[in-house]
């Protein structure tokens, strides 16, 4: 039987899986495979952005570019990310990124940035990659490895522009935050 969760229980719950998802990720990059951490990076950017309202009932990760994940994304197909069902697709075209909520540039294709960039502008797409000075180029979430720990940055500027909200929870754990 299942039975109705309230907004706050929803909310105590959500903030419980954030926490066990962001410290994972703060453990030293040998304890996990580095990009198992950076997918459950993914999975709570998408988790605590605040999406258009006439955004569907799915929100599509994408992979754009050569795939450095292999298999340790695929757990996030079907999870569940505030009221929305992940679907998880690799995309090798920028034309067909049009139809994702969030892309992960991977860092083979990062130069193709200023196009990226001309094709999705001021769609509500998340853009995240893992390349240095990413985010000064228009990326709006750049995870890096500093000292073996995976961390991010945040373009506030390129997700506002992109009608996007990043939590501010999510932005207190930052790095550096461009604004």
């Amino acid at each position: 039987m299942l039975r109705k969760v309230g907004p706050l229980r929803w909310l105590c719950a959500l903030a419980l899986t954030f926490a066990w998802l962001i410290a994972a990720p703060l453990a030293r990059s040998e304890d996990l495979p580095e990009y198992r951490l950076k997918a459950a990076f993914l999975y709570n950017f998408a988790a605590f952005t605040e999406w258009p309202a006439e955004l569907g009932p799915t929100l599509a990760i994408c992979v754009y570019g050569p795939d450095p994940f292999a298999n340790e994304i695929d757990p996030l197909n079907g999870k569940v990310a505030g009221s929305r069902r992940i679907e998880l697709h690799r995309k090798s075209t920028l034309e067909s990124l049009r139809g994702c909520q969030v892309v992960f540039v991977a860092a083979p294709v990062i130069g193709q940035m200023p196009r990226l960039l001309d094709t999705l502008g001021g769609l509500p797409i998340l853009i995240v990659a893992d390349s240095p000075g990413a985010i000064r180029q228009g990326v709006m979430l750049n995870m890096t490895v500093v000292q073996g720990r995976v961390t991010f940055e945040a373009n506030l500027v390129a997700a506002r522009d992109a009608r996007l909200n990043l939590s501010s929870k999510l932005l207190r754990l930052a790095t550096e935050v461009i604004q």
